[in-house]
């Protein structure tokens, strides 16, 4: 199992991720980034409130060249929730069908380009055959017929992160897979909550973030549906019932993913969470390895990660997922919270 990571710009206070990847280079497969100036999964690389700051691409440039030149795949995202009244267009695809001309011209090309839309899939298809066509986490497929939809357009797949915790329905998607000569791959450390109802307004903000910040919006109420759910304490157990897998279980799934995500793209700490899940153990506040991490919502106390029961993974890996029916998540948190000073991450200001 090796793990794939994802690109952040070098900052003047931060370690530089291209450092990081090549200290734990025997370890990392794939490192995704989005292209500087495109909408994404996140916000835009290079652009605030119209200024571009145009030594963003020059920088991502040297170090896709240095990433190529460890051995390291290249995953280009194009996995914005939404692209507008362009979704079908020929502007999209000329733009698509540009980026990955000049990333082979200037790069020697991505290996994999991971999306959202099926109409982009296709594109890739028709234009750069040789790229690996991956369907994105914000998909949420995770069944055999939703990889059939479109197992004409896409070559792997990031399985719906609310299947992580039950290995035996895996195991039946990996065997499809397997038969289709397709690729299935896992997010672990997500901190999104499961079955999140605001999932889908959340990415379709994300994906029209440089229009949202142009507006005059609503100071008084946070959009985050996650957020505001956790700010009444009763509610925090949902955190340990979600799909994230701590370091020390994700041996589990080495017979079933040959390549695990680490989201590190918006991380404070992209060394910690590397760290973790390369050494398969972490001592320390457990909500710092997730991205979004929910360290100011519990602080002063924390959950120290050490303090899981033997039990853990194999009760919640057989489960019948009927939260709202069983208590042992809430006697975990009790056993796990602690006071543990500062979090590492702020909350959003959206």
């Amino acid at each position: 199992m090796k793990f794939a990571v994802g690109y952040q710009l070098p900052g003047e206070d931060t370690e530089p991720i291209v450092e990081v990847i090549e200290e734990y280079r025997d370890h990392i497969a794939e490192v995704y980034f989005p292209w500087a100036d495109m909408p994404s999964g996140r916000a835009p690389l290079a652009t605030m409130h119209g200024y571009t700051d145009w030594s963003t691409q020059r920088a991502l440039e040297r170090d896709l060249v240095r990433l190529r030149e460890m051995g390291i795949k290249l995953d280009l995202l194009f996995n914005a929730a939404c692209y507008g009244g362009r979704a079908i267009s020929e502007w999209l695809e000329n733009q698509v069908r540009s980026v990955l001309d000049y990333a082979e011209a200037g790069v020697g090309g991505v290996d994999i380009a991971t999306t959202t839309s099926p109409f982009v899939a296709r594109t890739i298809k028709k234009h750069h055959p040789e790229v690996e066509v991956r369907a994105s986490i914000n998909m949420k497929i995770g069944t055999i017929k939703g990889m059939e939809y479109l197992a004409d357009v896409f070559d792997s797949y990031h399985v719906q992160r609310e299947f992580n915790r039950d290995l035996d329905y895996i195991r039946e998607l990996r065997a499809w897979a397997d038969e289709q000569g397709k690729k299935l791959i896992m997010l672990a450390n997500s901190g999104c909550m499961i079955h999140c109802s605001g999932q889908a307004f959340h990415d379709n903000m994300v994906a029209h973030e440089a229009e949202i910040d142009e507006c005059i919006n609503v100071r008084d109420w946070s959009a985050h549906t996650c957020w505001r759910f956790l700010q009444d304490p009763a509610n925090r157990v949902c955190v340990l019932q979600n799909t994230w897998v701590r370091p020390e279980d994700i041996h589990h799934y080495e017979d079933l993913f040959p390549v695990v995500k680490l989201a590190t793209r918006m991380h404070a700490r992209p060394r910690a969470v590397i760290d973790a899940y390369v050494n398969r153990r972490y001592r320390g506040n457990l909500l710092d390895l997730m991205e979004p991490g929910f360290g100011p919502v519990f602080a002063p106390q924390a959950i120290d990660n050490t303090l899981f029961p033997e039990d853990w993974f194999g009760r919640t890996s057989t489960c019948d997922r009927r939260c709202h029916a069983c208590g042992y998540c809430a006697e975990v948190l009790r056993l796990v919270m602690v006071d543990f000073g500062a979090p590492a991450f702020t909350a959003p200001e959206r």
